[in-house]
């Protein structure tokens, strides 16, 4: 089953980056399909790996908890529609019950329903809510089971059907759970604009938590500008290995009852400055004193902010001599000349590929480990052609070289390869727009 929360989501983004994730190579070209290449698509069901509802109390019921479930396929390519997610809660009996949403059909017995979730996006999405509780009499550690199955018209095929094996374990439990709300992502945020975060911690759990913790993380174009005495800072360091970004690690004794919300002693301000584009802030959120939380699905959130900005990323060639036989070394370069520093923090991708296409009668002996040799559509065979992967960030006034060595196998005045950097931005947008100086040329044993 494809399930991920947003913890796990938040550990390969942003948060990975701060403890060592930076160059990911061999990760592809920028090739386009080819018109007559065959395309896959696949349906995925998104549920919880596992599931808390709190114990009844003795002299009543159980809260209602929500239990998130979607659908979405792969390939942006098709249209996918008519949804429909079978819901067995069967395996719950003498542990917990549900109440079904107006878009769930039950059967009569109440135990397996089909929901209808429209039309079928290539990310998660909620469409499917589910609320469940514990019933009377479950006691603490009592298990059951959720199945699920789905199919959708569209893809290849015309249909398309989710792998067997989807299932949520159920499980009665008793804590504190604490949660903060998701917020909606923002684009074309002016330079220089402050932003107060929304910062609300709910606890939705039946025993209090007396305190919590806040993991807090901030991209290179985002200033934290609130500091609050129960945190400690890391700021961001561009000149390092690891990708940039403000980290703070908090402890707050504050009590959260049961049902009770509570916000920062302060309002959290961030800036965007200069060279922000693509930002995330990150930001966690875990009970005290090793205190389990009953559902980490809502502990921590990511915050997408685009600024309104541009980065200029340049293609810079070289021009190399020697004769038949002789090696030379041609070192072609990227820059990025700002102002913006480009990132991509959520999927981890190389932020841009250096594309080389070799000169006429030259040969690669050997390159950078970054590059590889690639084929894209309507390539030349006859032109051998190497692409280059950038780390997943490049930040204003980046200057990255790529030497090759070139043996010379024939010499031809004025032999000419080309230098092209393709962006490959999470969200795509154009922000360089100076395309003019996204080509360059190499060439061996020029004339003039």
């Amino acid at each position: 089953m494809r399930s991920v929360s947003v913890r796990r989501r938040l550990r390969r983004g942003a948060c990975a980056g701060a403890v060592g994730v930076l160059v990911l190579t061999g990760l592809g070209s920028g090739s386009a399909f080819a018109d007559d290449e065959p395309q896959t698509d696949n349906l995925w069901i998104q549920a919880p790996y596992d599931q808390s509802v709190t114990v009844a109390p003795a002299d009543g019921t159980a809260m209602y908890r929500t239990l998130k479930l979607g659908l979405y396929h792969d390939n942006d390519n098709f249209t996918v529609t008519d949804g429909h997610l079978t819901v067995d809660v069967s395996g719950l009996a003498g542990v917990a019950e549900v109440a079904w949403p107006d878009n769930c059909t039950p059967n009569g017995a109440g135990t397996v329903a089909v929901c209808d979730t429209g039309d079928v996006p290539t990310r998660y999405s909620a469409e499917v809510q589910l609320q469940v509780r514990a019933v009377a009499g479950a006691a603490v550690g009592a298990q059951g089971t959720i199945e699920y199955s789905a199919e959708a018209t569209g893809g290849p095929d015309g249909t398309l059907t989710a792998s067997e094996g989807n299932e949520t374990p159920v499980t009665v439990r008793t804590g504190p759970d604490l949660g903060i709300e998701a917020q909606q992502d923002r684009a074309g945020v002016p330079v220089g604009t402050d932003i107060t975060v929304p910062f609300a911690v709910t606890n939705t759990g039946n025993e209090t938590a007396h305190g919590f913790t806040v993991q807090l993380y901030a991209t290179y174009g985002l200033d934290v500008v609130t500091r609050y005495p129960q945190c400690t800072y890391t700021e961001p360091d561009a000149t390092g290995t690891y990708m940039p970004m403000t980290h703070a690690t908090c402890a707050f004794d504050t009590d959260i009852a049961p049902g009770a919300t509570v916000e920062l002693p302060a309002p959290l301000q961030l800036t965007v400055n200069d060279h922000a584009l693509f930002e995330r802030f990150d930001y966690d959120i875990e009970p005290v004193d090793g205190v389990t939380d009953l559902d980490s699905s809502d502990n921590g959130r990511a915050w997408n902010i685009d600024a309104d900005n541009t980065a200029d990323f340049a293609a810079h060639g070289t021009e190399v001599s020697g004769a038949a036989g002789d090696t030379v070394t041609a070192a072609i370069r990227f820059t990025n000349d700002g102002p913006a520093w480009v990132a991509n923090a959520g999927s981890g991708d190389p932020v841009a590929t250096v594309d080389f296409y070799l000169p006429e009668g030259t040969t690669a002996t050997s390159m950078p480990s970054t590059c590889h040799g690639a084929r894209s559509a309507g390539d030349d065979s006859t032109v051998p052609h190497y692409a280059c992967d950038l780390p997943i960030w490049a930040g204003p006034g980046a200057d990255v070289s790529f030497p090759f060595r070139l043996r010379i196998d024939r010499v031809v005045p004025d032999a000419t390869g080309h230098v092209i950097v393709h962006a490959h931005a999470d969200r795509p947008a154009a922000f360089d727009p100076n395309s003019a100086n996204n080509t360059a040329e190499v060439i061996v044993n020029p004339t003039a």
